[in-house]
């Protein structure tokens, strides 16, 4: 139940492989005559039409923009301040299918087909070549040189689709039976994916960053004989526990790389996924049979990264995907040929997966990229080489909180370092166009002076954004928007929910919130008494969100101890618990205000709510990421946090501190600095005194999916965090 406030998950890498935020290298050339370095040729405005949550506002009419956004979006069908709240655009039923007779996945890719045919649908990059380059601290970083995008037209997608489904047959996968897949996200995963909905194997994702432990145990619980993976994955992850899964007797790598088969277990087939497609290729397999799904047939059992305790799969059939699609596309008008979508969060995501499977559907070509490759500075392209967004000029994209922050603060720290006049200017040109898009214009001038080549930096072309993960300050939203010359927008869904829930609308202008409920689905508050919040509150009701729906799912496999989460109510309608707190504004909007996990009783009787604490704290230019912990038999909280390596540098140069960069985290002059940081910005934000950390840890090493203490959305693992800091919680709790 891991998977919170809206879109995508992060994918599976360092903070520092996004856009390079970490150390802001495109921004090295701030301080020249036009404020941002040359770094991109110049591109042609896209055709595109909107996309998604938020969009740009309509600069030759902003009264009739304001009075879209000022509208009534949802009311409660009972009339009653605890709901359920519908979206009035479908009041009186929820939907349950975008186009009529496309019931299941496999007839949503076959309408595609026939549509769309010759038109390109999923692009990869052309590896040119490798160089290993060795860094100033002795590392060894593989670089990549990569050529045009080549792509695969819908024709050609579906004849693999039909070989590989064939191969798999031949192999004896039958329909009905699961088959896994863990891989990164790639054309090959798609194909796999339409490969599983056509020939009806219910198909089991893993995230590509699940430890070994993880992978055995959800391939033991589901039983597959089958599994597609890449050949990194297979020698790094699965190599090791392959001999304690004994129902598994076919793997399938997507690379066209060979794999060296011995050291396997025996009785297990490693194939390459292009032999599989030449079996089914074969005259004698052409002739198979195809049993085609129904509505109600299982599609996926996907499981969660895991925020809290070992993964569970969550069991979606074909409706419950159809119907969340419904709803998110009813907030996407225009998704069309015209638009190009990066694809480089975890397809294992059920948000990432849906916003792929329609994007297919609607003929939107997918260029896959990846965290190492996105942008011209990430970790993995070669220095004076093109990044995949500065090749692929996509229009759509989806990020994270944790990233848009990170730019938000390193662009802003070098404005700081600009001349006075140049500060003046940019400052001015900010507070002017953000003044222009509060009122629903745009400013062509502030565009091209100031942010255009910022804008360039993910190719040149993105008019939308979709932010996920978490909820989004205010200030970061705004900043994008003026910035990067583009909307943000916010919604709010869970894997047990299809990653349906709530999206803003396109005229809706506000920040913080995340929208009002989706036309497949509906929300209610129901009353937490103990964290205090209930439907009777001031000015608006607040309250455990509930989502109720076609796109709830169907409970957890073999979890049958978390079903609780799940209901169905008199009238026969399936419901999801989510634990998440929100309030419901008189537009009908939602905002996520708390989480029932993340409060905690201190000693003294107060309740602390660790995330609003985390996130109010994380607005500091010094801390890049933070764990808020509390123990119910303390009076206080201490804090760990992720420093950000520029600033505490600079600060510990100036207190006369040369060291290495760990031994600077570890000094007790340093710890002291961030906490007056820290009261600083709790002050500025008046969070109460019980809310304030007294103590603090610093870390060297960022907090990535990697090392087991973050999801792969970047949501903290509060166990995992807690037992990699005993040590240090009960040296601060202890006073020492």
């Amino acid at each position: 139940m891991e998977t919170r406030v809206t879109t995508s998950r992060l994918p599976s890498a360092k903070v520092e492989d996004l856009i390079s935020a970490g150390d802001i290298r495109p921004f090295v050339g701030f301080k020249d005559t036009s404020f941002f370095p040359s770094l991109f040729k110049s591109s042609a405005p896209p055709e595109a039409g909107p996309i998604a949550a938020t969009l740009p506002l309509p600069p030759h009419n902003p009264p009739v923009t304001n009075t879209m956004s000022k509208r009534v979006k949802a009311r409660s069908t009972t009339g009653r301040a605890e709901g359920p709240y519908r979206c009035v655009d479908r009041f009186e039923s929820l939907a349950k299918e975008d186009l009529p007779g496309k019931d299941t996945l496999d007839k949503l890719f076959t309408f595609a087909v026939e549509r769309f045919g010759d038109s390109p649908c999923l692009g990869t990059r052309e590896l040119l070549s490798e160089e290993n380059e060795k860094q100033p601290n002795g590392k060894i970083f593989k670089k990549l040189i990569l050529g045009d995008y080549k792509w695969l037209s819908y024709n050609q997608v579906n004849s693999l689709v039909n070989q590989f489904g064939r191969g798999l047959a031949a192999l004896g996968q039958e329909p009905k039976s699961t088959i896994a897949i863990f891989c990164e996200t790639r054309a090959e995963w798609m194909i796999t994916a339409q490969t599983c909905f056509r020939h009806n194997f219910p198909l089991v994702t893993f995230y590509a960053t699940l430890g070994e432990e993880a992978i055995a145990f959800g391939l033991n619980e589901t039983g597959v004989s089958h599994l597609v993976t890449s050949a990194e994955l297979l020698e790094t992850k699965l190599k090791n526990v392959l001999p304690s899964i004994p129902k598994l007797k076919h793997i399938i790598y997507v690379d066209q790389k060979k794999v060296n088969n011995e050291g396997y277990p025996a009785g297990l087939s490693i194939h390459s996924m292009q032999a599989v497609q030449d079996l089914g290729a074969l005259p004698e397999n052409m002739g198979q049979e195809l049993v085609k799904p129904q509505p109600t047939d299982l599609a996926v059992i996907m499981y969660t990264s895991g925020s809290t305790g070992r993964p569970k799969g969550v069991v979606i059939v074909h409706s419950n995907l159809i119907a969340g699609m419904t709803g998110q596309c009813e907030r996407i008008p225009g998704l069309g040929p015209k638009d190009i979508y990066i694809g480089y969060l975890p397809l294992a995501h059920v948000l990432e997966m849906t916003a792929e499977i329609s994007c297919v559907t609607y003929g939107c070509p997918i260029g896959y990229s990846s965290p190492h490759t996105l942008s011209d500075q990430s970790s993995k392209i070669k220095r004076g080489s093109k990044g995949d967004s500065t090749v692929l000029k996509p229009t759509l994209m989806a990020a994270v909180p944790e990233i848009l922050d990170r730019i938000n603060k390193n662009v802003m720290s070098k404005v700081q370092e600009m001349s006075y006049v140049q500060k003046m200017l940019f400052n001015m040109g900010y507070r002017y166009k953000l003044k222009q898009i509060m009122r629903g214009y745009d400013a062509p001038l502030c565009n091209a002076l100031l942010f255009t080549k910022v804008k360039k930096l993910l190719g040149g072309r993105v008019r939308l954004m979709l932010s996920g993960g978490a909820p989004l300050s205010a200030a970061t939203q705004r900043f994008m928007n003026v910035c990067f010359c583009c909307p943000v927008g916010q919604g709010y869904g869970l894997t047990e929910t299809c990653g349906a829930g709530t999206i803003t609308e396109v005229a809706d202008n506000s920040t913080g919130r995340v929208g009002a409920p989706l036309i497949c689905c509906e929300v209610r508050l129901r009353d937490w008494a103990e964290g205090g919040y209930t439907s009777k509150d001031k000015p608006n009701p607040r309250g455990e969100i509930l989502i109720g729906g076609p796109n709830v799912t169907m409970g957890y496999y073999k979890y049958e101890s978390k079903d609780e989460d799940f209901f169905v109510d008199e009238k026969g309608q399936r419901w999801f618990c989510t634990g998440d707190v929100g309030e419901v504004h008189p537009d009908g909007c939602l905002q996520i205000v708390d989480r029932k996990k993340d409060l905690v009783k201190l000693q003294a009787g107060e309740y602390v709510s660790l995330g609003k604490v985390e996130s109010a704290l994380k607005n500091s230019s010094l801390i890049d990421n933070i764990c808020v912990y509390a123990n119910s038999d303390q009076n206080y909280i201490i804090s760990f946090v992720v420093p950000n390596q520029k600033k505490l540098m600079e600060l510990a140069k100036q207190g006369g501190l040369l060291a290495p960069w760990e031994e600077i985290c570890t000094n007790p002059k340093m710890e002291t600095e961030v906490l007056r940081e820290i009261k600083e910005v709790a002050a500025k934000i008046k969070l109460q005194r019980f809310e304030i950390p007294t103590k603090v840890h610093l870390s060297p090493e960022p907090w990535t999916p990697e090392t087991g203490l973050v999801t792969d959305a970047f949501k903290l693992k509060r166990k995992e965090l807690k037992n990699h800091y005993r040590h240090h919680i009960e040296r601060m709790y202890s006073g020492k």
